[in-house]
Formats: C-alpha cells, sequence, structure tokens
C-alpha cells in the first residue's frame, strides 16, 4: 500500500501571490497562507499562528492571480513538498512547501469581489493530466450584461 500525504489548510494570505513565468511559459505562483489557533492556558486566551508556503502551479496559478489578495480566507488541499538547493556559498538549504491541487475562496459573500471584476471562483488543477476546472458563480448584475458565450473561459 503507497502512503497518503494530503494537506488541508483554512487561512488567510500574507500577501497577494507572486507571479512567475518558467521556461516553456510554465506559470508559478507562491504566496504565504496564515492559520491560527486559539486555546486557553491559565485562564488566557493565547493566539498562535502558522506561516505556510503555498505553491501553485500552470492554471490555478492564473486563478490565484487573478482572484487571490492579500487577507483573502481561502480553503486549500494540496501535498507536502520539501526542496532542497545549494546557496551561492555552497550550504544546503531546504524549504518545505505546499502545493496546491486545488482552492475555494471562503468569507462572507462582500469579501470575494474578484481583483479584477466579476467573479466568485473555485479553481482546480489536477496535475496528473494537466488540466485546470474553474467554477464561476457570477452575479446576476454581471451576468445580465456578458457579452462573452457562456463557456469562453478566462484563460
Amino acid at each position: 500500500m503507497s502512503g497518503i500525504n494530503k494537506v488541508i489548510l483554512v487561512g488567510h494570505l500574507g500577501k497577494d501571490p507572486e507571479l512567475r513565468h518558467l521556461e516553456g511559459g510554465v506559470k508559478v505562483a507562491s504566496f504565504p497562507l496564515a492559520t491560527s489557533e486559539t486555546y486557553t492556558k491559565d485562564g488566557k486566551k493565547i493566539e498562535q499562528t502558522e506561516w505556510h508556503n503555498i505553491v501553485m502551479w500552470r492554471g490555478l496559478a492564473d486563478i490565484a492571480e487573478k482572484f487571490l489578495v492579500k487577507g483573502k480566507l481561502v480553503y486549500i488541499e494540496g501535498k507536502l513538498r520539501t526542496r532542497s538547493w545549494e546557496d551561492k556559498e555552497g550550504h544546503k538549504r531546504y524549504q518545505t512547501e505546499i502545493v496546491a491541487d486545488n482552492f475555494t475562496m471562503l468569507g462572507r459573500k462582500s469579501d470575494n469581489e474578484p481583483v479584477n471584476g466579476g467573479y466568485q471562483s473555485t479553481g482546480t488543477y489536477d496535475g496528473s493530466h494537466g488540466t485546470t476546472k474553474v467554477e464561476e458563480h457570477i452575479p446576476a448584475a454581471i451576468s445580465a450584461n456578458q457579452d462573452a458565450p457562456e463557456d469562453d473561459l478566462p484563460f
């Protein structure tokens, strides 16, 4: 039996996604995500925040660039990955990241206003098949004025 590598996080973006373009036109977005836990110790309420490095590839990176901004509350599913490299001084460095498979924007409806106008979105990227699925929920006021065909995706 093979192992399971699955991470589920709900948290707030620490900054806007940073988008990079690699060889062959491959896009990658990365950003920090904060998750918080509150507990009581000796009658005092204590909040502990953990920071996670999130990485999104290809089509999911496009969706993140368009819809995610600092402070946005998101649900993310992905895999834990640790990569290593040698720095300029020859020291071996390591970084552990969450490679996202999909995400869902959470929060109040007003929190899910688009970065560039019009949509609330759930994005899923299936790395094994190289496909991206976007479920867009277009507000009635916007959909009534939509000139583009319904199957015209933004990427």
